[in-house]
């Protein structure tokens, strides 16, 4: 297990070392990356240069909340809603979405550090994501999913050897909020992840409300290591006296401690119930809802 003060004081010299100018930090308000501000700030100070790409691939009011959440620093927010959903239109294949999200985040930075004139890119990958990229398992956005080409002078990754439960003692040393340093993992792809098939814009909106609800009932009480829900197929069902065609919703929670293996989670069945009511009732689109009990392995958490 890391040793935070000692890590700290090793990472934000390591980047000093790394960093000859001015830095931008991919920032997602997950608490890899903001770990990674933190320590960049310290490190460099005002050359640090924070950025949030809106992709439109988000949770429910995710955005506004990471504008509360970093008011105090000099945070641009970058609307690419269009761009990224425009990109993935027609694309089924999981590892294919996951390229077209990597490769557009790297292609918006880099014409964002033009303008601002920053040499360096900072990222909150960990270290699953190295080994679940470099095995095959799957392409994270910010490893495999990278294009060859990069028009970076460097990039810099403070947590790249490091596990999840390691990042959060990291984040406790750093004085973060706990509404970031316990706050659940979310797909760097986002919710792309979590839509079998086609992503578009009303697939979207269904999930967002979908997630909201799952989050908002088993977060605080369970205190999974990842709960959300995701968008299947279609099935039948009955609403009223209508025979109706919605979506299928599963819903997925899971115990682990750095994400390499996990355990579903065993609710309540009257939670359950509840949670699949909600669902089905407060949206008109869905049709039924199911709950996930594969383990990883032999699934993944995620979806694609």
């Amino acid at each position: 297990m890391v040793n935070p003060e000692e890590f700290i004081e090793k990472a934000v010299e390591e980047i000093k070392n790394q960093i000859d100018g001015k830095a931008m930090i991919a920032l997602s308000g997950g608490v890899d990356s903001s770990v990674c501000t933190k320590l960049a700030y310290k490190a460099i100070g005002d050359k640090l240069n924070p950025i949030f790409v809106d992709t439109g691939l988000m949770r429910k009011n995710e955005v506004q909340q990471i504008k509360e959440t970093f008011s105090d620093m000099n945070l641009e927010v970058i609307d690419a809603r269009d761009q990224f959903i425009d990109e993935l239109s027609g694309v089924t294949d999981p590892e294919e979405k996951r390229m077209i999200v990597g490769r557009k985040f790297i292609r918006i930075f880099e014409e964002t550090a033009k303008e601002l004139d920053v040499d360096y890119l900072i990222q909150g990958t960990i270290y699953p994501d190295r080994i679940e990229s470099e095995g095959g398992i799957k392409s994270h956005h910010n490893v495999g999913g990278l294009p060859e080409n990069i028009d970076f002078e460097g990039i810099v990754e403070p947590v790249r050897d490091l596990y999840k439960d390691e990042v959060r003692e990291v984040a406790r040393e750093l004085g973060l909020p706990e509404e970031i340093s316990e706050r659940m993992p979310f797909p760097g792809p986002g919710l792309a992840v979590r839509i079998i098939g086609e992503v578009t814009r009303d697939k979207l909106n269904v999930l967002k409300e979908a997630n909201a609800i799952v989050e908002e009932e088993l977060e605080e009480e369970e205190d999974p290591w990842q709960a959300f829900a995701a968008l299947l197929t279609k099935g039948t069902g009955v609403k009223g006296d209508q025979r109706v065609h919605g979506w299928i919703v599963s819903i997925r929670s899971v115990a682990s401690r750095d994400g390499m293996t996990a355990k579903a989670m065993e609710i309540d069945w009257d939670k359950l119930k509840r949670i699949g009511n909600r669902v089905a009732s407060e949206l008109d689109e869905v049709s039924r809802v199911v709950y996930d009990i594969t383990d990883k392995p032999p699934a993944t958490i995620e979806y694609e």
